[in-house]
């Protein structure tokens, strides 16, 4: 019952249609020849990874344009902090000509849960861009060989490029209609990403030295080539666009939709499977994953790579992929994982990123008030790790001309860019869906009120963001006594004794 997407182009063969393909084909292959000369004279880029499977860490780290430590780029800049909560298991990765190719980025951020979360989102990070890049390589060349045969897109016979047939859960995201709507590196990137993050959760499922079982991660993934981005998101953190509007005026757009099992869709899925979704008492607004028969793991997410326990109770990772086109009036976009989203709003995330004295220093600048935001909002509580990607997408930005701003005009503009209202309208945590065309959800957040409809005591403070922001960045603050929100709660079996007493696992799923 798999679905191939090797049919949905099939009608693009005459007439005005045909000439449009063929100026495409040609764009396609001009780039693809730039791309391979280009990997000539670096060494073979990704392609010497391709002819290496077993590739050292170090290997991969030393790849020009590749960033996963805090620090920026021509384009962009990332940062990530630990949280109160034990190790960083906040992943992210900038990949500056991307396939080798000079007009291709690729940005992501993974949010490790779990014992092994930290394990999981690292090597989701340095394994998932390679096996993209190998599919999308392989599906751009075998449609070149198609169209010079005769034909725009056929079957796939090879082992490499038989990846775009997918089972049942993964062709539910292909669409015949798209190709007559999107442009073809939407429908090639589509088929890549899908294939690419199957494969990247079969992998987890049998490596040998990380136990996926109870810990995984999630992953938003954006790569844009020219004025085009296709985003493929798994999981809870979030992906924003800072644009102008018709007053000139910053806005913010959502991307992503935040896969959490509270979404009608998503907890249905997960309760066909025998899956349970409900919330506990001491964090009503969390909704989580159970096991049909154990109070475990307790997942705050519906999709994810790994937490294979899950895996045949709804848990998925099959992402949800969006194209958009962009214009003049956009100016960077924003990835980061929840530690960021769970504290500021959409609106104060671009605020912040617009207001940063230069683009190097924009995204240790969000880290830095998301975390000055949780001491405020959730006093007893411990922080989250948190991790940041910003892409600029000008080649000249507010920022950057004003780089050179002094540390005091920087600090204010930064205080007014994130003061939070303590009046924050309550959502009513629907959430709409972003499709394939681009249309955009509005933000959802879930704020939790009081029956007067005050916030709740542990929100209510005489401080404002500004006052923590002040402070000194050597200021020593500890929450030790407070407690943790975590993504998964986990329980050790306890076997029943007798003649039932097992060491199998199996026996309380």
């Amino acid at each position: 019952m798999g679905s191939s997407l090797s049919s949905t182009c099939s009608s693009q063969c005459c007439g005005e249609a045909k000439s449009e393909s063929e100026g495409e084909e040609k764009e396609q292959q001009r780039r693809w020849k730039k791309g391979r000369r280009r990997e000539a004279e670096i060494g073979g880029g990704e392609s010497h990874f391709r002819r290496s499977p077993d590739i050292r860490e170090e290997e991969l780290h030393r790849i020009s344009g590749r960033m996963f430590l805090n620090g920026a780029g021509q384009v962009a800049c990332l940062h990530t902090q630990q949280g109160r909560k034990g190790t960083n298991q906040d992943a992210m990765l900038v990949w500056e000509n991307f396939c080798s190719r000079e007009d291709t980025i690729f940005c992501g951020v993974f949010d490790g849960h779990g014992p092994f979360g930290h394990m999981v989102a690292k090597k989701v990070r340095d394994s998932l861009p390679l096996k993209l890049c190998t599919h999308w390589k392989a599906i751009v060349s075998n449609q070149n060989n198609l169209h010079e045969n005769g034909s725009v897109l056929g079957s796939m016979n090879s082992e490499e490029t038989t990846s775009v047939s997918l089972d049942d859960e993964w062709g539910e995201s292909l669409d015949a209609d798209e190709s007559e709507k999107l442009p073809k590196i939407y429908l090639f990137l589509k088929q890549s990403l899908l294939k690419a993050f199957e494969l990247m959760d079969k992998e987890l499922k049998l490596y040998p030295t990380i136990d996926c079982f109870c810990s995984g991660t999630t992953a938003v993934t954006l790569i844009k080539q020219g004025q085009d981005i296709v985003i493929g998101n798994v999981g809870d953190s979030r992906a924003v666009l800072g644009t102008r509007d018709g007053d000139n005026a910053l806005v913010a757009i959502q991307l992503t939709v935040d896969l959490k099992p509270n979404l009608p869709s998503e907890a249905a899925r997960i309760q066909q499977c025998r899956g349970r979704v409900f919330a506990l008492q001491d964090e009503p607004e969390v909704a989580r994953v159970w096991l049909p028969n154990s109070n475990s793991p307790g997942l705050a997410m519906a999709r994810a790579f790994g937490d294979f326990c899950l895996k045949d109770f709804g848990l998925i990772s099959v992402p949800d992929i969006s194209y958009h086109h962009l214009t003049d009036r956009d100016e960077f976009i924003i990835l980061a994982t929840d530690g960021v989203w769970d504290v500021l709003s959409n609106k104060e995330v671009v605020n912040i990123v617009a207001s940063a004295p230069s683009r190097a220093t924009a995204a240790r600048a969000l880290v830095d008030c998301a975390v000055r935001a949780w001491r405020l909002k959730f006093p007893t509580s411990k922080n989250d790790d948190c991790a940041v990607v910003c892409l600029f997408l000008n080649s000249i930005s507010y920022s950057e001309i004003h780089g050179n701003a002094t540390e005091k005009t920087s600090k204010k503009s930064m205080e007014a860019a994130v003061s939070i209202s303590t009046n924050r309208e309550t959502t009513d945590g629907k959430s709409q869906g972003i499709n394939s065309q681009g249309s955009f959800m509005e933000e959802t957040m879930a704020v939790t009120s009081s029956k007067d409809g005050k916030l709740p005591d542990r929100c209510q403070s005489t401080r404002s963001l500004a006052d923590c922001i002040s402070t000194t960045e050597d200021e020593e603050w500890s929450a030790l006594e407070g407690f943790t929100r975590v993504n998964s709660l986990l329980n050790i079996p306890r076997f029943r004794s007798g003649d039932e007493n097992s060491a199998s696992w199996r026996k309380w799923l």
